[in-house]
């Protein structure tokens, strides 16, 4: 069976997204080395890939709320996707999806499972009482590309070179060596080859940061063990404003709290997620 979308329209994060119907409720998917970190997926293309599958399932089309516990880590290559709806209503459906691996052993590992809510973010009203301040950040062109990184733009991981991230210079100190200890990461953020954002390339997008971990003066991977996230509207076209802060380090875990705006300056996306920091 084809793809799900069209070969000549798609860009490259619809392609690597992209899964293909095997029966009801399950999906074919091949993960794409291209967002990884080191050897593993990013948890965001890996909760993007699942969001896909999950639309296609519900009657429903945007995610409203996804929360994904990540098991195991996922490397690149085959994968299958099995979801089911838990509840169909009229406004709102909620299912659950797993995505499954087969190791050389032919036995299959579940590597993330997902309860999600999904409705029609065009059908809700334009009445907003918030108190949430899009943040202040350089304009894009005075923040920092992966060509200005230190080690050389072939230092970046995979997933970067999909991405037109701009980080802010005030939370880049980790990059010269000189992390601030705030705990906070902000940046613009867009698709390298122009894509304009959506809701599902926002389950994307909430991950796409490099760690907070790094301005608190850490190293290394930071694993994802849950991530929950809240679509809130549509996003119109233009960069993103990602606002990422942890305020709490302990036990060798810590929490990211994301904000995304977009540049009507809504506030389109929030998320947490729980992360295991390496601890020197």
């Amino acid at each position: 069976m084809p793809d799900t979308l069209s070969e000549a329209t798609r860009s490259e994060f619809d392609r690597d997204t992209s899964v293909r119907l095997r029966e009801p409720g399950v999906h074919d998917a091949d993960l794409s080395p291209g967002w990884a970190i080191g050897h593993a997926l990013n948890g965001g293309y890996l909760l993007a890939v699942l969001g896909r599958a999950l639309g296609e399932t519900l009657p429903h089309p945007d995610p409203f709320t996804v929360t994904a516990h990540y098991l195991s880590a996922t490397a690149a290559g085959p994968a299958v996707v099995r979801s089911g709806t838990a509840r169909a209503g009229r406004t709102l459906s909620t299912g659950t999806a797993s995505l499954f691996q087969t190791g050389a052993d032919g036995e299959e590992t579940e590597r993330i499972r997902v309860l999600a809510t999904y409705g029609d973010l065009g059908a809700l009203g334009d009445d907003v009482r918030t108190s949430a301040k899009p943040p202040i950040m350089p304009p894009r062109e005075q923040c920092f590309s992966t060509q200005d990184n230190p080690a050389g733009p072939d230092a970046t991981p995979e997933i970067g070179k999909r991405l037109d991230l701009r980080l802010d210079p005030a939370t880049c100190g980790w990059a010269v060596g000189a992390p601030s200890g705030r705990g906070e990461m902000r940046g613009w953020l867009g698709l390298a080859d122009g894509r304009d954002a959506d809701p599902l390339s926002l389950l994307m997008a909430v991950d796409a940061l490099p760690p907070t971990a790094f301005e608190l003066g850490l190293s290394g991977w930071v694993p994802t063990v849950e991530l929950t996230v809240h679509v809130r509207a549509r996003p119109a076209p233009g960069p993103l404003r990602v606002c990422v802060t942890t305020a709490n380090l302990a036990g060798g875990f810590l929490e990211e709290d994301v904000q995304i705006w977009d540049s009507a300056d809504r506030l389109v996306t929030q998320s947490r997620q729980l992360a295991r920091a390496k601890l020197d």
